[in-house]
């Protein structure tokens, strides 16, 4: 009796990507069955275990001996079935593509289905006729399974992901056991069990509703068990390992998707095989123009790394891939998912668009504070430690060793970003049971932050976020943008700033720092002309004689154009703050008449020059619009006024990152949460760290070296 039917019979043997195309297709095109899972996974397994693995094990073979040796480790590999290996490893066409033959699926197949045959005996005992799989049955499904592995340090080796390296050599890695697990439950006839994939772990939803949960694998180096649990709401759960209830639960051809985006072209950790990566890609084509993508963001990445390195003739550019898979996690998963902003964040580095990296890398900071960091984030820790210590710092230091007026270092939006990004992993640790930043973070922050000079950081308008951030983000009304009444947000690549940054025009009144650092907050306001004041005393002097009688010019430093009647006009701008002509008249009148003159649209006094209103008219729109960065952490909201000092305190910078973090344990609120500069720096469990006039704790305060 064969396994299949003779529509799959008939498309073998499979001699090239064609025919394998064409498999997945009828597969995925058939209306009366589901894909049959395990059949799909033997032969991409097959096929790349043949292409990858076997040609370096024939080459090690070739730079050893004798051709023997070759062919005893292949038979090896191929759990010691000799047709097997000859099928597989001593027949090709036209290349290096190896020709899959039909009776070699055939016996793979049967092969795992006698695996489950106790199982199978078990259920025809129970009689049992629920169409909907059980917990009990799921578990034997994975023990089976978990049993019959090797037990051997190879659990991070590539290629061992397929059904194939399960039925040939007893491997798998984490996906690959869960993966087996729902083609078992397949296999025996149940539909409602499913894969349930975060961005670095995967388990089962299953039952009538699929809202029921079950591990079924390890994760990490860690050999905890943790099979049969279920993955229930609460302080794991809400960990980025499982992406706080927002994995991508998978239907049928979902899986199928999985299979080809699980499939590894790696040859080693600088090669790959290219016929494998062309198969890979030709199969996420397909199953992209069947819409089985498009809720499934790390595919389309994956998709877009592809297509970045070989691109397709008349398809979508790697970028427009990258920028589809963000949507779809803002869209489907609520904007829980950390990988898409990176895939694109390193396309961007890679192009030396730097202040589109930049946007991204925050963006994904923003998604990774949602989140509590724990032990087994080491993936997504190794990331961002990448992208703080060797990505950013190499931007910088391409950035650094020219002076151009476009350069990002004379860009107040990317230092803006710059510090959401920390601000993120700075959120990321508190709450969490170990400390994440330490001096090794701090010194490349620091380093970096430098190299803006204080024109540019001094351009940012950084707000103090008075509660925590919601846990979501929706992909639609961002978050700043309707609080401060400005643009929704900074102007990006592909408006995937969800968050923190917005513009404001330079001239609004409201675009100075208040007492709270937040412009939305409701009061009375401040006349304008105090306003135009209080916005200039940072940076210029204030005129004695205006202050004690009222008359002359408000500041010491300001240009005077002279009048016809011999008195001066003040004209004053600067490329970031308010705009304001103030004329001081000598018959009293308030400096506040004449700014609502200017401000009511009046002509101008008599006796300015032309070249200076044409000036004055051409300012508003030639000024930059100053960014706004909203701080959640407590480090970060301790940094604010630190950061944007002409004279930089690297020393108390560096000791307000490193301090080591309150942690949230049984409910209670973090320790030392309200931090300022004029009292504690973060909040170390032995006590707190003053800084006041540049002294940094208890060391000696260096003297400012004098230009």
């Amino acid at each position: 009796m064969t396994e299949f039917c003779d529509d799959v019979i008939k498309l073998f043997p499979l001699r090239a990507i064609p025919d394998v195309i064409k498999l997945f297709r009828q597969q995925l095109n058939n209306r009366e069955e589901e894909p049959d899972l395990t059949l799909l996974s033997i032969v991409t397994g097959l096929i790349e275990h043949s292409l990858t693995t076997k040609v370096l094990e024939s080459t090690g073979a070739g730079s050893s001996t004798s051709h023997n040796n070759n062919n005893n480790n292949n038979n090896h590999v191929d759990g010691g079935k000799g047709g097997t290996a000859a099928a597989v490893g001593g027949d090709t066409a036209g290349g290096n593509f190896p020709v899959i033959r039909y009776d070699t699926v055939e016996a793979l197949y049967k092969r795992f289905k006698s695996v489950l045959a106790p199982i199978e005996k078990l259920l025809v005992k129970t009689t049992t006729d629920s169409k909907f799989a059980s917990r009990e049955i799921i578990k034997k499904v994975s023990d089976i399974i978990w049993n019959s592995l090797l037990r051997s340090s190879y659990k991070d080796r590539a290629h061992l992901q397929s059904l194939y390296s399960y039925l040939c050599g007893n491997k798998l890695d984490c996906f690959g056991v869960a993966f087996a697990v729902v083609a078992g439950c397949q296999m025996l006839g149940y539909r409602d069990v499913h894969l349930a994939i975060s961005e670095d772990h995967v388990w089962v939803v299953f039952g009538k509703t699929g809202d029921e949960t079950i591990e079924v694998t390890w994760h990490g180096k860690g050999a905890e068990d943790k099979r049969g649990q279920s993955v229930a709401p609460g302080i794991e759960s809400q960990t980025w390992l499982y992406v706080a209830g927002h994995p991508v639960v998978c239907n049928r051809y979902m899986e199928v998707a999985a299979i080809v985006s699980a499939i590894n072209p790696s040859l080693t950790a600088t090669s790959a095989c290219l016929e494998v990566a062309d198969l890979q890609q030709q199969l996420l084509w397909l199953l992209y123009d069947m819409g089985h993508l498009r809720k499934y963001p790390m595919a389309l990445g994956c998709l877009g790394e592809l297509e970045e390195v070989e691109p397709t003739g008349g398809r979508k550019s790697c970028e427009e891939l990258y920028n589809e898979s963000v949507r779809s996690a803002q869209t489907y998963y609520r904007n829980h998912h950390v990988y898409p902003y990176t895939y694109q964040g390193g396309y961007y580095y890679r192009k030396n668009m730097y202040r589109e990296a930049f946007a991204s890398w925050a963006d994904s900071s923003d998604v990774i504070r949602l989140y509590n960091y724990s032990r087994d984030d080491e993936e997504i820790y190794k990331e961002f430690l990448d992208i703080a210590n060797e990505l950013i710092p190499q931007v910088m230091k391409l950035e650094s060793s020219g002076h151009s007026a476009k350069s990002i270092l004379r860009d107040a939006s990317c230092f803006a970003n710059l510090l959401r990004f920390y601000d993120g992993i700075c959120k990321w640790e508190e709450g969490s049971q170990t400390p994440i930043l330490h001096i090794g973070w701090a010194k490349p922050l620091v380093a970096t932050i430098a190299k803006f000079d204080h024109d540019i950081r001094s351009q940012v308008i950084i707000k103090c976020a008075d509660q925590e951030p919601q846990a979501q983000h929706p992909a639609h009304g961002q978050e700043n943008g309707s609080k401060n009444g400005a643009d929704d947000s900074l102007h990006h690549h592909n408006n995937n700033n969800n968050n923190n940054i917005v513009k404001a025009d330079a001239n609004v009144t409201n675009g100075g720092r208040g007492a709270n650092g937040s412009s939305g907050v409701k009061g009375n306001p401040l006349p304008k002309s105090l306003e135009a004041l209080v916005g200039k005393c940072g940076e210029k002097l204030l005129n004695p004689e205006f202050l004690l009688q009222g008359g002359g010019q408000p500041f010491t430093t300001e240009e005077s154009a002279p009048s016809s009647d011999g008195e001066g006009t003040t004209v004053s701008s600067t490329a970031v703050d308010t705009t304001t002509e103030v004329k001081p008249a000598s018959n009293g009148k308030r400096e506040e008449d004449a700014i609502k003159k200017q401000q009511e649209g009046e002509e101008p006094e008599k006796g300015v020059k032309p070249e200076k209103q044409r000036e004055k008219a051409q300012e508003p729109d030639a000024e930059p619009k100053r960014p706004i960065i909203v701080l959640y952490s407590q480090k970060m909201k301790g940094l604010k006024d630190l950061l944007l000092t002409e004279k930089l305190n690297t020393n108390a910078i560096s000791l307000q990152i490193t301090a080591q973090s309150q942690v949230q344990v049984g409910g209670k609120k973090l320790r030392g949460s309200q931090v300022s500069l004029g009292g504690s720096i973060g909040g170390t469990t032995g006590g707190t760290v003053t800084v006041g006039d540049g002294i940094e704790g208890n060391t000696r305060p260096k003297r400012a070296r004098r230009e």
